[in-house]
């Protein structure tokens, strides 16, 4: 039976904001205009609604005013809807029976003038909604307890590590060879210059053995079908050619290939054998056949090497790809980022001058696994001048607006690297602003000033070999603007450093599709919120973290990951998880099975096909439903409608935003 106007009691409550709402919008006047409101028993108005003081005020009056409805006019409700519903909740009134007015970001924040006038409309649309509103019920369903991380860079390696210490089972899916990312090609860390190798290996070594991590390298995710808790993932498994139970890493096999190609690893400064593994303390230590290099293959089995000279019989041919299916609740992506190819700037003279490099590539130069086993050189020379440019895409309109954030930092230990292993290196740092944030930076700032680098403010405009004095014939120059003497200025170096922006990886475009991910502008994957919600994504029971969000070092990479494999570990445990009520409903009478729906759906809640055919009665998936109306918009026969966003509450806030002049 439908309640009457004397059945319904509202309560409406105002939030100062501190001064985001109560700087622009009269608070005590929108209180009054709340009062007076139709079914409205309560209006207040509070400095921090979303406080305990708030919460407790809004709990009173429900079980002593016996209010049955609540409107919170305050911020987003992606920030506090959850905290407003659990205060409803613990006094017994249904959640699904508090609408939240958006004052803040719709009204204060965008208006300096007539804030309160539209204030008063939002809040009188929200009491009308309000009067509407049903009371829904959610459902419970179980979680899987087993947790995917897909990446294995020093993000994937800590959440699964984290995860697995916890006593749950955990996939760790990596495409590479091996584990490791980008932080295993790197020599040295800042600000402590800990050696990169000495912290990771013994990381990735733990993973390798840990009985809880089922580690699948040469590994891709292809497919992941399910919902929160409930996530069903088919994944690729690309042949090694080499059998990992019987491979001892003896590395017999790549000592005998006589063919050989650019290695990854090295960023093709150096060279690897068609056998490889991509360096020497890979994980797991089992070399992979590239068929694309290797002749055996390539021709038919006209080389072999590798198999004659296997004392173990490790060598596989015979290995096809394979189709992996495994069930998980929740999962964590950590596939990091790329860096941007500097070529597309050509006026600094990458890949045209072979002593320009980039950051990574320094990195491998300085490595003593690396190609030059440690020693910095340019053909065969030692450079007695480095020029370091920052921000080489970054910060820069043509290419990357945002900070990489990490570029400053490590190009300032390039210049003390430089100067540990080259006596008498001249080093020149070219940079927009020096960003030396964070523990111990600043003072390793300092100390690279200590040590006689030259830092020169100005984005230099060129890398040129024309020599326009003696001292420059033989060198690469640095053309640029010193903006703080105020004048151009041409530096001769033998060697130039540039520093990519980190940007998002080339199938981030994919990686989000797959896990049903929001893109944010830079193409990094988007966090449900910023600040409260950094690791949590739209996708309820998907989490990301480390550079797959956007540029971070090490030690903030390190505990984003920490917080994911906690979020992880939350979900799973709790054995069952709500799901949303707010979902879409179909009334199977009006469905024509026209599949705009399920087009239309991000989520692939819509179903409305049997055995590959469109049916003329549709349902939804309510686990995979977030609620948000697209289908409902899209649908030609109005088959569709939103519990908790019903036509008559539409209507009835249209029709109260009409009577409040604006």
């Amino acid at each position: 039976m439908a309640e009457s106007k004397n059945d319904v009691k509202i309560g409406v409550y105002v939030c100062h904001c501190g001064s985001n709402i109560a700087g622009t919008v009269d608070v005590e006047d929108l209180t009054a205009f709340a009062q007076e409101q139709g079914s409205v028993a309560v209006a207040r108005n509070y400095k921090f609604m979303c406080s305990e003081p708030g919460q407790a005020l809004i709990k009173k009056d429900i079980e002593e005013l016996g209010l049955n409805r609540v409107v919170v006019a305050s911020c987003s409700p992606r920030m506090h809807e959850p905290t407003f519903r659990r205060v409803c909740e613990d006094a017994n009134l249904n959640p699904y029976q508090l609408d939240m007015c958006n004052i803040r970001e719709q009204c204060s924040w965008v208006h300096k003038n007539g804030a309160t006038a539209k204030a008063k409309a939002l809040v009188s649309a929200a009491i009308a909604r309000a009067f509407y509103l049903e009371a829904l019920e959610t459902r419970e369903v179980p979680v899987t307890s087993a947790v995917l991380v897909v990446g294995g860079g020093i993000a994937g390696i800590q959440a699964a590590l984290k995860v697995a210490d916890g006593g749950r089972k955990v996939y760790l899916v990596e495409r590479e060879p091996s584990i490791g990312g980008h932080m295993i090609q790197l020599d040295k860390t800042f600000p402590t210059l800990d050696c990169s190798a000495c912290i990771s290996t013994p990381k990735m070594a733990a993973v390798k053995s840990h009985p809880d991590i089922e580690l699948m390298t040469y590994s891709e995710v292809v497919d992941v079908q399910g919902f929160v808790g409930n996530f069903r993932v088919t994944i690729r498994r690309k042949p090694r050619y080499v059998d990992e139970s019987l491979c001892t890493g003896c590395g017999i096999c790549q000592e005998k290939c006589p063919w050989k190609a650019e290695s990854e690893f090295d960023c093709g400064l150096g060279q690897r054998k068609a056998i490889y593994t991509p360096f020497p303390q890979a994980v797991p230590n089992v070399p992979v056949i590239d068929p694309e290099h290797c002749v055996y293959i390539l021709k038919d089995g006209k080389c072999g090497a590798c198999l004659k000279f296997c004392e173990r019989g490790a060598v596989d041919f015979s290995q096809t790809e394979k189709m992996v299916e495994i069930e998980v609740g929740a999962i964590i992506v950590a596939t990091g980022y790329d860096l941007m190819d500097p070529s597309a700037i050509t006026r600094l003279g990458y890949k045209r001058f072979p002593n320009v490099i980039t950051s990574l590539e320094f990195e491998r130069l300085c490595s003593a696994t690396g190609p030059t086993g440690g020693h910095i050189t340019v053909n065969g020379k030692e450079p007695k001048s480095v020029a370091i440019i920052h921000c080489v895409g970054s910060r820069d309109e043509k290419y990357h607006t945002y900070c990489s954030r990490v570029c400053c930092m490590y190009a300032l230990k390039f210049a003390h690297l430089i100067g540990e292993k080259i006596e008498g290196a001249q080093v020149y740092q070219f940079y927009i602003d020096m960003r030396c944030y964070g523990k111990g930076f600043e003072d390793f700032y300092q100390r690279a000033s200590s040590e006689g680098v030259t830092f020169v403010r100005g984005r230099p405009a060129q890398v040129t070999d024309f020599a326009m004095s003696p001292e420059e014939k033989g060198k690469l120059v640095v053309v640029c603007e010193n903006t703080l003497l105020g004048r151009p200025m041409r530096v001769p170096v033998d060697m130039v450093i540039l520093c990519p922006a980190m940007e998002a990886r080339a199938d981030a475009k994919e990686v989000a599709r797959l896990f049903n991910l929001s893109q944010s502008a830079d193409g990094f994957l988007l966090e449900r919120h910023a600040k409260l919600e950094p690791v949590a994504t739209a996708n309820d029971g998907v989490f990301i973290v480390g550079c797959v969000q956007g540029p971070k070092d090490i030690p903030d990479t390190v505990a984003q990951a920490l917080a994911g494999a906690a979020e992880a570990l939350s979900l799973i445990d709790r054995g069952s998880v709500k799901l949303e009520a707010a979902t879409a409903t179909v009334n199977e009478a009006l469905c024509h099975g026209c599949g705009r729906c399920e087009e239309i759906c991000e989520f692939h809640a819509p179903m409305v096909r049997l055995n590959g055919r469109l049916i003329p009665v549709s349902s939804i998936n309510e686990a995979l439903c977030k609620g948000c109306g697209a289908c409902a918009v899209a649908c030609p026969t109005g088959a569709i409608s939103i519990r908790h966003f019903t036509l008559q509450q539409i209507l009835a806030e249209v029709e109260a935003l009409s009577g409040v002049p604006v």
